[in-house]
């Protein structure tokens, strides 16, 4: 079993990491998704270094855990994250998005070490999670599965189709986190398309449901270990989080939803990150 037992101020310190990096990697590439990146770092950070069983040097050991960034147009976190963990050196990210580059605008099983689905296409994360547990228990593997799910992806048909086929078949080794910093491409989700009442929906599919504050480290450590003592249906873990966290121009701004920051502003955002490390 590979867990890192980190503190929750390694986590936090190591989400901020997370966040500089995802931003110089947006910044230099002049393409990306900043905000949704920002806002779920604590949630990674913890999946990725204290709660998920993982081995960098073997990503497709049997018994790992396995992760799903659903919401895949912030593969710029995910990447951050793989490297920092080691599952292939820093330098790969200068070349994210290159054609030839194993790190791709969004992530891809077939090319990245430590990726457990591609994804992009929003709104399949659930199912095809569902699916891993369903196959890890026909095989008597112990893993368990995340996915990680944006707000604004709840508004899909197919995420409440695979909530159902989890409910169904009591996938208690899933555990979804829906990030949900209330931002979207077009303005405020609650503007868009509502979600509310959330924690109800989940319950009416038959989920157990948790809400957090997703940036609280201690908070989401207990979520995570709570799921465990769930045995007879999948969990939700609804993290309120704030779109481009850390960075003052960009939180709560549906502009910095898939926007690269100019030399101006990149520096004014790693300084105002640099400052809480």
């Amino acid at each position: 079993m590979i867990i890192e037992q980190k503190t929750c101020r390694d986590l936090e310190i190591i989400a901020n990491r997370l966040r500089i990096k995802s931003l110089e990697m947006i910044f230099h590439r002049q393409a990306g998704h900043p905000g949704g990146s920002l806002s779920a770092a604590e949630i990674v950070a913890c999946l990725f270094f204290r709660v998920m069983r993982i081995d960098p040097s073997n990503p497709n050991w049997e018994l790992r855990d396995r992760f799903i960034l659903s919401k895949g147009h912030a593969s710029a976190l995910l990447y951050a994250a793989l490297a920092e963990r080691g599952f292939f050196p820093s330098s790969d990210l200068d070349a994210w998005g290159d054609l030839n580059c194993h790190l791709q605008g969004h992530p891809d099983i077939l090319k990245t070490p430590g990726v457990d689905m591609t994804s992009g296409i929003l709104g399949h994360g659930i199912a095809i999670g569902a699916g891993l547990c369903l196959s890890g228990r026909a095989k008597d593997l112990d893993y368990r599965v995340f996915t990680l799910l944006g707000d604004g992806e709840c508004q899909a048909g197919i995420v409440w189709e695979g909530a159902m086929i989890a409910s169904k078949y009591r996938c208690s080794h899933l555990t979804a986190i829906v990030d949900y910093n209330d931002v979207q491409l077009d303005g405020f989700v609650h503007d868009v398309m509502p979600l509310e009442p959330l924690k109800q929906k989940w319950e009416s599919f038959n989920w157990h449901v948790i809400e957090i504050n997703g940036h609280n480290v201690a908070a989401i450590l207990d979520a995570f270990d709570f799921t465990q003592q769930v045995h007879d249906r999948p969990s939700v873990i609804i993290a309120r989080t704030t779109k481009g966290k850390g960075v003052s121009f960009m939180e709560n701004r549906s502009q910095w939803h898939g926007q690269a920051p100019n030399q101006k502003e990149f520096q004014q955002a790693f300084e105002e990150l640099e400052r809480t490390i």
